[in-house]
């Protein structure tokens, strides 16, 4: 496998050589997605059936004594839990199948989620680092917020591919994408315009079907646990393309700012040339 052209790129080339990426390799990014997420769904469904069971047999006030039942909020912890843990599996997952693709190496779905959950911990630092300096900005104004977190959109990359730490991850992020803060805008703004088109066209008639069926409890139960999978399904989908842009312009950060392009022509098979730690690196940056 021959690794993809290193050079800068312009926005419309980053956008390009996502999309390119998505498509050649679907099956291993959709895989990467789906099986973290079928944890999920199945926590998602067993609480909806657990909380119908509980309004059915609850008098007037079942739906307030269902939510607050101890089996309920147990069912609710769990499944933040799961959802961050499936969150964090997903990011690492692919952005480490992006970086071996990108560099010309195999991978497969089972060995990018075991490289994702042997740094669960450092991913989990820096998503809360992340979200932290985003939250701080954003309550300032929300267009700090917005700059916060597009500059540092490549803060997961670089734990992932650089082995660096949470505190490392985010100060190299927000270094690297100085002076193109707007290049991360734009490809937020794309995937944005993705989610909700993709998510209209799929989740609105199921959301109508259930404004419908609400005076029949039975359909209601089956529209509910039908939005809960194709809401899964939805982010299955979408999830690879955020991810995939991202590490493509860290990988155009590197390029343009480290020379990176250079350092892999001379040490293409360098395990280490993703970290950034060859003297050359130390150099330029």
């Amino acid at each position: 496998m021959t690794g993809l052209d290193l050079r800068p790129l312009s926005l419309g080339e980053i956008l390009d050589r996502t999309f390119n990426l998505y498509r050649r390799h679907f099956l291993l990014f959709i895989g990467i997605a789906a099986i973290p997420n079928l944890f999920r769904l199945a926590i998602a469904l067993g609480s909806l059936r657990l909380l119908q069971g509980s309004v059915g047999s609850s008098g007037p006030f079942g739906l307030a004594a269902a939510i607050f039942s101890p089996s309920m909020i147990l069912f609710s912890l769990l499944s933040l839990l799961v959802t961050i843990f499936v969150y964090l599996l997903t990011q690492g997952g692919t952005i480490h199948a992006v970086s071996e693709l990108y560099l010309g190496r195999s991978t497969t779905i089972a060995v990018s989620l075991r490289s994702s959950w042997a740094m669960i911990g450092t991913l989990f630092g820096v998503a809360l680092l992340n979200g932290l300096a985003i939250l701080g900005a954003t309550l300032l104004f929300v267009i700090p917020g917005i700059y916060v977190a597009c500059r540092l959109l490549v803060c997961i990359p670089t734990a992932v591919i650089e082995k660096r730490g949470p505190g490392e991850s985010v100060s190299r992020s927000w270094n690297l994408t100085k002076d193109f803060a707007s290049r991360a805008f734009v490809i937020y703004l794309v995937y944005l315009a993705i989610s909700f088109g993709v998510g209209a066209l799929i989740g609105g008639p199921v959301g109508l079907f259930i404004g419908t069926a609400r005076r029949d409890p039975s359909a209601l139960q089956g529209l509910q646990a039908v939005l809960q999978v194709v809401t899964t399904g939805v982010n299955v989908l979408l999830s690879p393309i955020l991810l995939i842009a991202t590490s493509v312009f860290y990988y155009d950060l590197r390029v343009r700012k480290e020379a990176f392009d250079l350092q892999f022509m001379m040490n293409p098979h360098g395990d280490h040339l993703p970290g950034g730690n060859t003297p050359f690196n130390s150099i330029t940056s």
